[in-house]
């Protein structure tokens, strides 16, 4: 499993923030979404922390993103 950049994870709290099972998950999503417009914003370690769990739970976790091998 590769790092994913600030920018990518971004990028997936757009989708998270429209179908996380949780209350939580949207919210927190929302959060990072409305702060990464101000400029100069970087998450805390906390924060970073926490996106890259529910990229992980939401996204690899299901499978997404493995290529299909040709048999």
């Amino acid at each position: 499993m590769r790092a994913h950049t600030l920018d990518e994870l971004l990028f997936h709290m757009r989708a998270i923030a429209k179908m996380a099972p949780d209350a939580w998950g949207v919210s927190f999503a929302r959060s990072m979404l409305r702060q990464s417009r101000r400029r100069e914003w970087h998450p805390t370690s906390k924060q970073e922390a926490a996106m890259r769990r529910l990229v992980v739970v939401q996204f690899e976790e299901a499978g997404e993103g493995q290529l299909i091998e040709d048999g």
